[in-house]
């Protein structure tokens, strides 16, 4: 029998405490925003090609997942190891079951629109589905289950991308390129910070056999390649911050679409881009449980 135990820890002693849980046996740790879907949520970000300006969340959750009769020693040792005294805020049962299954059943083919559908690699395809992208849960974010993301791509396919050249800012696993290539786009480029995102795009564009490039960001700030449509699904600090970065990058009489903006940030995000030009007139193109997608041409103000 498992267990898993939630634990609560300051600061960066999070990362100290969950590399001592596995070193004293943990089966699985993660680590989350103790206050994550609040109104203290504090994001971890950095501008792409620098470093975060903070490391840890001022309170962090960490989920301990071990074997039952050996739980207690572990957290007891690895306390012990790291010098600190972590809150168990709750401990729950957990039936042995086949995780691989488990995990699968959780991503199931999802439907974009009448067309465009995002299709695990171990499900078949639907017989309706005219483009399909082929993707499975990995190290880099974008499975098409996000409202975030299916927001993008629904944008994507409503306005057509065929000859168009592509810039996925903050690609993640590659699903935002690869599904503009699939749907008819010509250049496509994606960028990301983070390096396993970048392999991971790689591996998942030729598994779809698409042509997509990706670079990390501070190769991509030495040229002054524009295109003709800029995507960037992140969150709405970084998005603000990234304002003139990802304005450059719009061709004239190109489109920019942002997500990762809960509906009651949208007004600022599009205030922020607004100043920094006025030419681009972003509004809410659509939004989806709680989550708003901003878009709009150069242009059009």
């Amino acid at each position: 029998m498992l267990v898993e135990i939630t634990l609560n820890a300051d600061g960066l002693c999070a990362e100290a405490l969950a590399d001592a849980l596995l070193e004293c046996g943990a089966l699985s740790v993660s680590i989350q925003d103790a206050s994550a879907d609040t109104s203290e949520e504090q994001p971890l970000y950095g501008e792409p090609g620098f470093a975060p300006s903070r490391l840890a969340w001022p309170r962090s959750r960490l989920r301990v997942l071990a074997q039952q009769d050996s739980a207690d020693q572990i957290i007891e040792a690895a306390a012990l190891a790291a010098n600190l005294r972590p809150t168990i805020e709750q401990r729950v049962a957990v039936e042995d079951t086949d995780w691989v299954r488990a995990s699968q059943s959780q991503f199931m083919p999802t439907r974009i629109s009448e067309r465009l559908w995002i299709v695990p690699s171990w499900h078949t395809t639907p017989a309706h589905a005219a483009v399909v992208v082929r993707l499975d849960p990995g190290v880099a974010f974008g499975t098409g289950t996000h409202p975030t993301t299916r927001l993008c791509l629904a944008w994507l396919d409503e306005n057509g991308t065929a000859g168009a050249s592509v810039l996925d800012y903050g690609c993640g696993s590659g699903i935002l390129a690869i599904a503009a290539a699939k749907l008819g786009a010509g250049v496509v480029v994606g960028t990301d910070v983070d390096p396993q995102a970048i392999a991971a795009a790689r591996a998942n564009s030729s598994a779809n056999g698409v042509a997509a490039s990706y670079t990390d960001p501070q190769r991509l700030r030495l040229s002054a390649t524009t295109y003709d449509i800029v995507l960037a699904n992140i969150l709405s600090n970084p998005l603000k911050l990234l304002a003139p970065a990802l304005l450059a990058r719009v061709a004239p009489h190109g489109s920019l679409v942002l997500a990762g903006i809960l509906e009651r940030q949208a007004d600022d995000v599009i205030e922020t881009y607004r100043l920094a030009d006025a030419t681009l007139a972003l509004n809410v193109w659509r939004s989806e449980d709680g989550w708003a997608c901003v878009a709009g041409t150069r242009g059009t103000a």
